[in-house]
Formats: structure tokens, C-alpha cells, sequence
């Protein structure tokens, strides 16, 4: 039979329609009997295969971690904050002037307020924290102009479990301040000639100007400070360790140092949390903050890293898998379960630091440690390392009224937190691997035995997702099949305690020899 254009083309256009319809209706929920999955979600292909497998659950809140961080104090943050701006300027250079300490003025008068406060939170606990200060010599170097002391300031709340306590966590700001002479438009900052030390900005020698570093980092040191005051009143197994340290501004100087010393003594210290610039920033008519937010920086690809590990990483694939990162997913965790009635969370940002700039955790960073920076929402430069002055109806400096303390006791309750989760959590499971060799899509991964009290959840993703989709408790057992493909997801195993406190998440090494990288030789 011969038809005409024009039934020709409502006949195909029929066919099209009831064709579309029937591949429809066979693919939709209804007809296979299965559930509608989430928009959200990944497809039944990454996640579904694996009948026991549930989203991740909620860490489960633990009524002393929620009292203490209860405990946290706007108030008392602001008097630290206002304390530490009194010294007026607390560069790190001026621990060489002996007439700003008989002024109570300078940064040997603040480090010996920080020093006698943690003494004065200690006795408050029958003793319970042992205060250190950890002196040392700066040699010359950029914005040192000679040889400076300085002393890192610390204490100590050491674990009540004996095996635990040798796991240690740790929070730390920077007290030290500096104000650097601004560029004029169109001038460069001055380059070292090879082999010297770099030029010395006049605002990093300058001891006399004001110099407040209300949030740079008057804000991040209160936080150390007042997570020590409130989780002193409080037992946990593990070890937490509140340092403040100078020589930030001049470059990473105290941290480094107290790094190099952990390493050298062989510290288990699993993750660091450097508070800088924490304040919140309250510049009137910025409409563009966000006061419910926190920021979370770790680094992807470890500092520490030798050409091998970096073959390793490229090779499987594990360039958002670093300890750092497992630090950032934990106080992504930990925000979830804690900070919800205070209406704050944390937020993870997968770069190691703000765009092209560095902190006092990558000096953890770069000894081998896990550490991770939490830093303000929105940060306005104008309040930072700035004279103190007003110019074209513009206030400059870092001064306490730009300062949201609520913000900053937020930011401190996420760190008292994540701090105390981690010192309350069982050690990781150990010799975590992934059979390579094992034959199919499903992926089989085993780790040592766990202590008893203790069962092992196995976490999957997709690659492509920014954090854990899917769990699966196997209790104490040694082994698991997963029906995923190793290719398509990323997998960890942690440790989960009877009481819901969790490790941190280990990423499973390759099983066996591992062959030769050969495209990459």
C-alpha cells in the first residue's frame, strides 16, 4: 500500500510516539518493581548490587562530646581575643626588645599570658594538662632580619587509656601578628638576589606599630584555648595536644619546628587542625559572608609524597584519598552530628590552602602529618597584616569589632568536636589491602584483626562524589567481598567502637606485588 506525504509522515510520527512510550514504561520503576532512586544518587549499577550496603550513617552524638562543646563561650572568646590585641603588637621579632615585656606590651608578654592560662585551666582540672613552652632560634631568613628566639606554647590532656593515649590529636593557632607596608599601584614586592636572604618588608621589623591580629590570628589561637578550658573538664582515651606558635608571618617558623620535633620523637599523631583567621569577619555592608560556614582545606596530594608515592597515587587513582582528606571528610562527619542546633557546619574545599597561599598545617603536611586548615567563610584583606588607619572613608586593620565571636565559638565547638571524637574513636584497622588479582567486577578487600568491643565498616563512592555514599558493618570479620567494581568506586575501611566512635578512613593499598607502571617509566 502507497501513501501520500502526508500520511506518510503521521504514520512514522504514530510509530515514534508508541515506540518512545513502550521503552519508557519499561524502564521506569513501576514496571521493574524496584524503588524510584534519588536524583542524587548513583546509578543502580555503583550502588545497589550489594544487598546489605546503606547510606553512611550518621555518627552517632556522644552526650559528653555534646556537653562540652555546650560549655563553649562567645564571651570567653572575646576576652581572649581583646586580651591578645592588648599587647598591641605581638610580632614575633620582638622577643629580641626587653622593654616590651616591662610594658606588658609585645609577643613575650602575650606567650606568657597563653603560658599562664593553660596553667590556670590546668589547675582548674587537679592538674590534668601539662603546659610546655618549646623554645628555639630562628636563624636569618626572609622577614628575619637576625638570629630570633622563639617559643611555642602548648599543653598537654594526656589519654586515661594507656594503649589509646599514644594516639594523639591536635588543634593549634598562630599568636604572633604583623603589619607589612603596602605596595604602591603598579609597584612589585622586592625579589632576593641568589644565594641571600630575601628582602626584609620595613612592616615585619616594625615592633612599635599597632599590630592588633584580632583574627589573624588572635581568633585561631582563642580557639586552641578555649577547646583546652573545656575539654580539660573531660576524660578521653586518647591524647590531645593545644599548641599556639609564633613566627607564622614570618614563615611557619614555630610549626615547623614543633613538627620536626613530633617526627623526631616518633609522636602517632594522627590529624592536626590549624585554626587561621577563624573570626568571621564582620565588615559592615558585606553582604556576600557566610556566618553558618567554615571552611576546610586539605591538600590532595601529600607534600611529603616521594616520586614513587606520587606514581602510587597517579597509578590508582587516589589523588582525593589523602590522610589530609580523610581528616576533612571526618570533621565533615563530625559537623553533621554535633553542629546542626547551632546551625554552622563545616565545608570541605579539596585545595591545601587558599589559592596560592600556606598555613601552619602544611608544616604538619610536610613532615608526613594529616593536618587540615579551617578558615573563614569570606576573608576581607583590608583586616589583615594592615597599618591601622582609615583612607578613603576605608577602615584598615585587623581590629576585634570586625570580629563575629558567635562565629568564632562555632568554629571552636567543630574543632572541640572533631578533636574529642577522634581521641574517643578505636585505633584504625591495620594492613588494609585490595586483592588486585581477584577475578569479575566485585572487589575483595581483608585488614587485620580489630580488638574486641570494636567492628569494621566498609565505606564506598563513586569517584567522582566528594565524600562516603555507602557503608557496610561487617563486624569483626577479616574479609569482604563488595559487589562494585574497583574500577567505578573508591573504597576505605574504618574501625567503629560500641558507642558509634569512629576512626579514621584507611584507604586499602594493592594486595601482593604490585606490577611495573610501565607507561609511566
Amino acid at each position: 500500500m502507497r501513501l501520500n506525504s502526508h500520511r506518510r509522515l503521521k504514520f512514522v510520527s504514530l510509530m515514534f510516539v508508541a515506540v518512545t512510550l513502550v521503552a519508557q514504561t519499561a524502564s521506569t520503576p513501576q514496571a521493574t518493581g524496584k524503588p524510584e532512586a534519588k536524583a542524587n544518587a548513583p546509578s543502580r549499577g555503583a550502588a545497589a548490587r550489594s544487598a546489605s550496603a546503606e547510606p553512611v550513617p550518621r555518627m552517632p552524638v556522644d552526650p559528653q562530646i555534646a556537653a562540652a562543646i555546650r560549655e563553649i563561650s562567645a564571651a570567653r572568646i572575646r576576652a581572649i581575643i581583646e586580651k591578645l590585641v592588648s599587647f598591641n603588637s605581638r610580632n614575633s621579632l620582638g622577643s629580641g626588645d626587653p622593654t616590651l615585656k616591662e610594658k606588658g606590651q609585645g609577643v613575650v608578654a602575650a606567650r606568657e599570658w597563653i603560658k599562664s592560662e593553660f596553667e590556670r585551666y590546668s589547675a582548674e582540672c587537679g592538674g590534668c594538662l601539662e603546659v610546655h613552652v618549646d623554645s628555639f632560634i630562628q636563624p636569618p631568613g626572609e622577614r628575619i632580619p637576625k638570629p630570633t628566639e622563639m617559643t611555642n606554647v602548648y599543653a598537654v590532656l594526656r589519654g586515661s587509656d594507656p594503649d589509646a593515649a599514644k594516639r594523639m590529636v591536635l588543634v593549634t593557632g598562630h599568636y604572633d601578628t604583623i603589619v607589612l607596608t603596602p605596595l604602591k599601584p603598579g609597584e612589585e614586592p622586592p625579589l632576593s638576589e641568589p644565594g641571600k636572604p630575601a628582602p626584609v618588608n620595613p612592616g615585619s621589623v616594625d615592633l612599635i606599630a599597632q599590630a592588633p591580629g584580632a583574627n589573624d590570628d588572635g581568633s585561631g589561637t582563642a580557639v586552641s584555648l578555649e577547646c583546652a578550658r573545656v575539654l580539660s573538664k573531660h576524660r578521653f582515651p586518647g591524647t590531645i595536644i593545644f599548641l599556639t606558635v609564633p613566627g607564622e608571618e614570618q614563615g611557619l617558623n614555630g610549626s615547623l619546628h614543633f613538627a620536626r620535633m613530633a617526627k623526631q620523637e616518633g609522636w602517632n599523631l594522627i590529624a592536626a587542625l590549624n585554626n587561621d583567621i577563624v573570626g568571621g569577619n564582620r565588615t559592615p555592608g558585606d553582604t556576600g559572608r557566610n556566618p553558618r560556614r567554615v571552611r576546610v582545606f586539605s591538600e590532595g596530594l601529600p607534600l611529603a609524597a616521594d616520586t614513587a608515592e606520587i606514581r602510587r597515587i597517579r597509578r590508582y587513582g587516589w589523588e582525593n584519598d589523602s590522610p589530609s582528606r580523610q581528616v576533612a571528610r571526618y570533621i565533615s562527619d563530625v559537623g553533621r552530628a554535633y553542629l546542626p542546633k547551632f546551625r554552622f557546619m563545616p565545608e570541605m574545599i579539596f585545595r591545601a590552602d587558599r589559592f596560592g597561599r600556606g598555613g601552619d598545617h602544611t608544616s604538619f603536611n610536610r613532615e608526613g602529618f594529616a593536618a587540615v586548615r579551617l578558615t573563614e567563610d569570606r576573608e576581607d584583606l583590608n583586616h589583615q597584616h594592615q597599618y591601622v588607619r582609615t583612607e578613603n572613608g576605608i577602615e584598615y586593620g585587623d581590629l576585634p569589632k570586625f570580629v563575629d565571636f558567635d562565629y568564632t565559638a562555632n568554629v571552636a565547638r567543630v574543632n572541640a568536636a572533631t578533636l574529642a571524637s577522634l581521641a574517643s574513636g578505636p585505633p584504625p584497622p591495620a594492613n588494609v589491602r585490595i586483592n588486585m588479582r581477584a577475578p569479575g567486577n566485585s572487589t575483595t578487600l581483608t585488614w587485620d584483626a580489630v580488638p574486641e568491643g570494636v567492628s569494621v565498616e566498609v565505606l564506598w563512592r563513586l569517584t567522582t562524589a566528594p565524600d562516603w555514599q555507602h557503608a557496610r558493618n561487617v563486624g569483626r570479620e577479616t574479609r569482604a567481598v563488595v559487589d562494585e567494581s574497583k574500577d567505578n568506586v573508591m573504597f576505605a575501611v574504618r574501625a567503629v567502637d560500641k558507642n558509634g566512635h569512629r576512626s579514621l578512613a584507611v584507604i586499602p593499598r594493592p594486595s601482593g606485588r604490585e606490577r611495573r607502571v610501565t607507561y609511566e617509566e
